[in-house]
């Protein structure tokens, strides 16, 4: 692992971003509760926040960091993609005063809840897919405050 004992404690924030591409009818089950396997929305919050809470035993190399927060926003874009599809927007936002970052803790955590969100929906939905996984922005430590230029816009 990196050594990180001579780097001060900061606040450290991350939020990333999971993409969900589906049929409209399983965005519709999704917002209507109708999912059989149980409570989709529950399910995938807990998946985020557990996700967070173990990135040091899934990504090697990872310092475990004393979260303070996660929070995972789920957002129903408008409209279609070029395919008739629609998307699922999963954001984690992520905290903690440590000597490193957290942004492998807000990328986990939206990981697994894209996963789980996939798991509850394959049964209605065979072409579910997740299309993209990103950091959208970062603050603390040594490097500061950075923004992703493309932030995806929800609505």
């Amino acid at each position: 692992m990196v050594e990180i004992s001579n780097k001060p404690v900061t606040m450290r924030r991350a939020v990333a971003r999971a993409v969900v591409e589906m049929d409209k009818t399983t965005r519709e089950a999704i917002t209507q509760n109708k999912i059989a396997k149980g409570d989709l929305l529950a399910a995938v919050r807990l998946a985020a926040i557990q996700g967070a809470k173990r990135t040091a035993e899934l990504v090697p190399l990872c310092h475990p960091l004393p979260l303070s927060v996660v929070e995972l926003a789920i957002e129903f874009p408008k409209g279609k993609t070029a395919q008739g599809k629609v998307l699922v927007l999963l954001r984690a936002r992520c905290a903690a005063k440590a000597q490193t970052g957290v942004e492998m803790e807000a990328m986990t955590a939206v990981s697994v809840a894209a996963l789980t969100l996939y798991d509850f929906c394959k049964s209605l939905d065979k072409s579910v897919r997740v299309v993209e996984i990103a950091l959208e922005e970062k603050s603390g430590g040594r490097s500061g405050t950075w923004k992703r230029k493309d932030a995806f816009a929800s609505n």
